[in-house]
């Protein structure tokens, strides 16, 4: 391929989801991967209605849903305490979910969806192109460019930086530096028949709510495996140290969690950790012929599960307004058209940064805080989704459709209607 319609760089979930969704439009594409294989690091993920939408258009639902897990419930307990269990706060009912929006709530393995999206790229036709790392951007009227780290330039009507949180684009364009959260999140897989041990939830999404910390438990590949999340804020981090979220504060900030979540810690992996860090909202993604997608755009906390998702959601929305400015004779008009994929996107990209933030800090309150919250979800109605409407109904992809400008309810609000 030596014109591409459009380059696309990075080979992660968004970047192959992006070149997916373009070739299916029609267009050329090139997808330039830093590393010299593909590949994703990670454990379990969730799908909400809002993705498997998207996947079920894409004609990916079926593989998908074979890979992961359509799980019943979503249940959120009270983690604090020395009983075995903890009290149940509230919960989703997820058939009745699916029977709402249409669309499953499925979880699955971070790899299996990053190579269902690989092999559709290869059915596609998009030129997959490893150990290209870019470096550096440029644009013209009509075209930009991507330098690699070894010299070499690719020059396209349009590049889409997909390259994570950590982009050069960002970088050069934006200029602005990741947000630490102070948070660290573990992960850790294992066999089913290992976690059964324990008294678990196999058909459910589970969260236990501590003192500024939190557990997830659910099961992935068809029930085969166990997925378990443990997410605390460190005290070294808001010391200012630079050695933080290590073994040690793990164990000293579940201590006085139920047992079931201190039975769940010891298969954590304890070599490795994440450091969870997000992005200021900006009001532009589009710099000349470059365009920002994914993380590179809007990298949010995870207490919506929404990061992969909304990257998803940008290669969607982004082709489909390439097809609204095509001509007759096939011609792209890509300027109208990265102008209305930047408008659509940065306000609901927006609103999921800024409520991700107070869900957080709704989930870890302490001591009487943390007792108001529990008393409002236990009074809330399991079948009202009023909380979740703005981002499992139908994905916005013109302004227009989204004329109501959706704001994150304060976590001040919600304390004051409580009391």
């Amino acid at each position: 391929m030596t014109n591409p319609d459009a380059i696309v760089v990075g080979g992660g979930i968004g970047g192959l989801s992006a070149a997916f969704a373009l070739s299916r439009e029609g267009l050329t594409v090139r997808l330039l991967e830093r590393q010299a294989e593909f590949g994703e690091v990670g454990a379990g993920m969730q799908l909400a209605p809002n993705c498997t939408r998207i996947l079920d258009e894409y004609g990916l639902l079926d593989e998908v849903k074979s890979l992961g897990v359509l799980p019943d419930d979503m249940l959120m307990f009270d983690g604090v305490g020395t009983d075995r269990a903890g009290e149940e706060i509230t919960r989703l009912d997820l058939r009745d979910l699916e029977k709402r929006y249409g669309y499953p709530y499925l979880v699955i393995h971070r790899t299996d969806l990053h190579a269902t999206f690989l092999r559709a790229c290869q059915r596609a036709g998009v030129e997959l192109v490893n150990g290209a790392k870019a470096v550096d951007y440029t644009s013209t009227a009509d075209s930009a460019t991507v330098t690699l780290e070894d010299g070499i330039q690719h020059t396209a009507p349009v590049v889409i930086a997909a390259e994570g949180i950590h982009s050069p684009a960002r970088a050069k364009f934006v200029g602005d530096a990741p947000v630490s959260s102070s948070y660290v999140a573990y992960r850790g897989v294992i066999p089913i028949g290992d976690a059964r041990a324990n008294n678990i939830h196999e058909k459910a999404v589970v969260l236990y709510l501590g003192n500024n910390c939190h557990f997830v438990q659910y099961g992935l590949r068809g029930g085969e495996m166990f997925n378990q999340v443990a997410v605390f804020e460190s005290p070294k981090a808001l010391a200012g140290q630079e050695d933080w979220g290590t073994p040690d504060e793990l164990d000293a900030a579940f201590a006085d969690t139920v047992g079931d979540v201190r039975d769940g810690l010891k298969f954590m992996w304890r070599d490795r950790w994440w450091r969870m860090y997000d992005r200021e909202s900006i009001p532009n993604w589009i710099f000349g012929r470059v365009a920002l997608l994914g993380d590179s755009a809007h990298a949010p906390l995870q207490y919506l599960a929404q990061g992969a998702i909304m990257a998803i959601e940008d290669g969607w929305a982004l082709a489909k307004h390439v097809t609204r400015n095509r001509s007759g004779s096939g011609e792209i008009d890509w300027d109208p058209a990265l102008a209305a994929y930047s408008a659509v996107r940065t306000q609901h990209t927006a609103r999921v940064l800024a409520t991700s933030r107070e869900w957080g800090n709704l989930w870890h309150l302490a001591g009487e805080k943390r007792e108001q919250r529990n008393a409002i979800l236990k009074a809330r109605d399991v079948y009202d989704y009023s909380f979740v409407d703005w981002l499992y109904g139908p994905t916005a992809l013109f302004p227009e459709d989204e004329a109501e400008m959706f704001t994150p309810i304060p976590l001040d609000s919600v304390k004051v209607n409580a009391a």
